[in-house]
């Protein structure tokens, strides 16, 4: 019968993979741990420290993850504990998401019932969904009775089906829990959750596969569980099965092991038999404190259950045959929610590289985290991103709610933080610049852009550091470039890492009629979010820039809105009924302004018509596939057209514009030019089609410009290089490196 071991001494062998029955879904599995600084994985500065024989930590499992994978060598969570599940959970970085610091109240009220999570898109993607770990939210702390206190925060209430968690952070400070919440769950609980014994017995099980030993009969193991032997079961077992429906059927699975290991407190793991087996032997062992001891230890003891569990997904049914493996349709994410703390591992372990301070703080060592991504389908010695290298592409935690969104194939969350990093792991379509990063500490709050840093301490002068050259933050060049520095502030300001504790975005709909106008208050829902009685956020009014907004047609006829004067949101989108066809359009007319700080993005059925107005975005504007945006104006953002530009004058687009197939190009010649006039970088992929109105002045058998940017690649769909106008007339397309020309034939 085959046996898994938790202990380091056994280890995973080779990766052997094979095609699951359907390649076109993925599978998502993460590994999320706590307080493990950027510096205690192999690539980081481990297996440099083992070759100068310094004391360094076993990560075996960890290690072939990363020879397999890309390892990401500038990626960010948050500072602390709630936050980085927060941002992690909802895309959105601490100036936006409601739990932006560790506070009391945060099991009550961090994650909201509007939140969309990894959990809500996936789920609704058609995928089994678990988690299993520190939740942090919606149970109160008591140790022997707690209660479930904000339904709506539950992992329950955000898409997660199979949950074996800890819901409070402070009751998380132990690893012998007596209970732990779980679901499913049976009927009529509070929430879809129960408590169940901390037993190891309860939670492993699963009678068609070679069972793991029982751990409570092991001599000397304690009668209540180390809790992250139980979550790395509960989620060995899950692995184990929706692999193999994953062969059966092609229902994907994410799963999400959220462990406590390595957070204090850390003596804890010297009541387990055999605590310290995998270090007895190397001579480093006995001449390190106490502390950094048991903190080796556990990094240990988490890194063999993920060896399991990747076990797991090479041979779901555990009889020896690789050719069930689900490995090459999953991607595997191994990351830390922040650095490590100040305590003796970090220092004589160099668990944060060498980065300066540690968790808790706004430099480099509080929010720059380990994270390796593992995905053989597409991360290989031949692709663009390479197996076993390093990556210094700055990513975010916020990054991997759209990430998984757009593996999925299903839209990402209006307006959220995060970047999708899909077209980096797949190596196809186009990667969304990442143009800054956020956070936030009790010592201040940062932005990183490329390869400078401005930090905002909370007292004393501004800091700027050069990271490309300067890691670890050694010298402050702000003296050297004060221009870059106001710049820097000024975003770093607009993305409200100022406010007051409690504040957030807030989440709007348009409830106004044909002809309503923007700027009316009566047009737009009020938020409020409360729970048992007490109202944490409210916000009403005219729209403003922290509000996530849809301004969807929910009639039987169409409806046009209009943009009466310069209004701000975080996130827009525009939105035609999806049962009915019924369109949505919204018209910016001269000398208005709409901006979305984050996005704007046209959905099913909408027109935004641009009548001589201004669209602005710190990112992007998206067209969706049936949806226009018309007129003539300015676009002062990124232009992804995937669905219909059209232009009787001249678009002004101020940075980069984008098609994808299937998008067309219209340019109706009227009195005057037709043209795209663009900033940045172009991409053309889609179709251009002309017409020529009876008062057009344009001679067609003279070149005409259509478009100009500062660097063109790709060219039109149409077939010869040809446009065909209504009366059957043919019009040649002419490339150069920075324009476009149609000339008659």
């Amino acid at each position: 019968m085959k046996q898994i071991q938790i202990f380091a001494s056994i280890i995973l062998a080779g990766v052997v993979s094979a095609t699951a029955a359907n390649p076109s879904r993925l599978n998502i599995l993460y590994f999320y741990v706590d307080d493990m600084g950027w510096g205690s994985i192999g690539p980081n500065g481990q297996a440099e420290r083992k070759a100068k024989g310094l004391p360094y930590v076993l990560t075996p499992n960890l290690d072939r993850l990363a020879a397999a994978g890309a390892n990401f060598t500038r990626s960010y969570g948050c500072t602390v504990c709630s936050p980085a599940r927060s941002s992690q959970q909802t895309g959105f970085h601490q100036g936006h998401t409601f739990a932006d610091r560790n506070d009391p109240n945060n099991a009550k009220k961090a994650i909201r019932s509007d939140d969309v999570t990894m959990g809500d898109a996936l789920s609704k993607a058609g995928y089994v969904t678990g988690y299993w770990g520190k939740w942090g939210y919606g149970g109160s702390k008591s140790q022997p009775d707690p209660v479930i206190e904000n339904v709506q925060t539950l992992p329950t209430s955000h898409g997660y089906q199979h949950v074996v968690a800890e819901l409070h952070h402070v009751r998380a400070h132990t690893f012998f829990q007596p209970t732990l919440w779980t679901a499913p769950a049976k009927a009529g609980a509070i929430g879809g959750l129960e408590l169940k014994p901390n037993s190891m017995a309860r939670f492993i099980g699963d009678e068609s596969y070679p069972p793991a030993p029982a751990l409570q009969n092991h001599p000397g193991y304690p009668s209540i569980a180390y809790c992250d032997d139980v979550y790395a079961f509960a989620a060995l077992d899950f692995v184990r099965a929706q692999g193999r429906n994953f062969n059966a059927t092609g229902q994907p699975f994410f799963g999400l092991l959220a462990v406590q290991v390595p957070h204090a407190p850390f003596k804890e793991i010297e009541q387990l038999p055999e605590w310290d087996k995998a270090y007895r032997e190397l001579p480093f062992f006995e001449g390190l404190s106490d502390q950094a001891k048991q903190w080796a230890a556990m990094v240990t003891r988490i890194d063999a259950h993920f060896g399991n569990i990747l076990a797991a997904l090479e041979d779901p049914d555990g009889d020896g045959d690789t050719s069930d493996s689900v490995a090459d349709n999953t991607l595997v994410i191994f990351q830390s929610d922040n650095g490590g703390p100040e305590q003796p591992s970090r220092r004589e372990f160099a668990a944060n590289g060498g980065l300066r301070a540690s968790k808790g703080k706004i430099e480099e060592g509080g929010i720059r985290v380990p994270t390796i991504m593992r995905w053989p389908a597409m991360i290989t010695a031949a692709s663009a991103l390479k197996a076993g290298t390093s990556s210094a592409r700055v990513i975010d935690v916020t990054d991997l709610l759209p990430t998984f969104c757009e593996l999925a194939g299903v839209p990402a969350p209006v307006g959220i933080d995060g970047v999708s990093i899909a077209p980096t792991l797949t190596g196809e379509g186009h990667q969304r610049p990442r143009e800054f990063l956020i956070h936030e500490a009790g010592n201040g709050q940062s932005i990183i852009r490329g390869r400078h840093k401005l930090i905002r301490p909370k007292r004393g002068a501004l800091q700027l550091y050069d990271l490309e050259v300067d890691h670890s933050e050694a010298k402050d060049i702000a003296a050297e470039h004060p221009e870059l520095v106001k710049e820097l502030e000024t975003l770093l300001l607009g993305e409200r890492v100022a406010e007051p504790r409690g504040f957030a975005n807030t989440y709007h709909r348009w409830t106004g009629n044909d002809g309503a106008k923007l700027s009316d208050p009566d047009n737009w829902s009020d938020y409020e979010y409360a729970n048992a009685g007490v109202a944490y956020l409210t916000d009403k009014g005219v729209p403003r820039v922290s509000w996530n907004a849809v301004m969807e047609n929910t009639g039987l006829k169409d409806n046009v809105a209009e943009a009466d004067a310069d209004l701000e949101f975080l996130g827009l989108e525009i939105r035609g009924n999806s049962n009915l066809d019924a369109s949505q359009s919204l018209t910016v007319g001269r000398g208005v302004k709409l901006t979305g700080r984050n996005e704007i993005r046209l959905s099913h059925n909408s027109t935004l018509n641009l009548n001589e107005g201004v669209i602005s975005s710190l990112r992007s504007v998206d067209v969706g596939r049936d949806c226009t945006l018309q007129g003539f104006g300015t676009v002062a953002a990124d232009l992804l057209n995937d669905g219909a530009i059209s232009t009787r004058g001249k678009i002004k687009v101020a940075r980069d514009y984008r098609e994808r197939p299937g998008s067309t190009l219209n340019l109706i010649f009227a009195v005057g030019k037709a043209a795209l006039e663009v900033g940045g970088e172009v991409h053309l992929a889609g179709e251009l089609r002309v017409s020529f109105l009876p008062k057009s002045k344009q001679t067609r058998k003279r070149p005409i410009t259509i478009l100009t940017a500062s660097k063109i690649t790709g060219v039109f769909a149409n077939a010869r290089s040809q446009v065909v106008l209504k009366d059957g007339a043919r019009m040649k397309i002419s490339y150069t490196e920075t324009s476009v020309t149609i000339t008659g034939l």
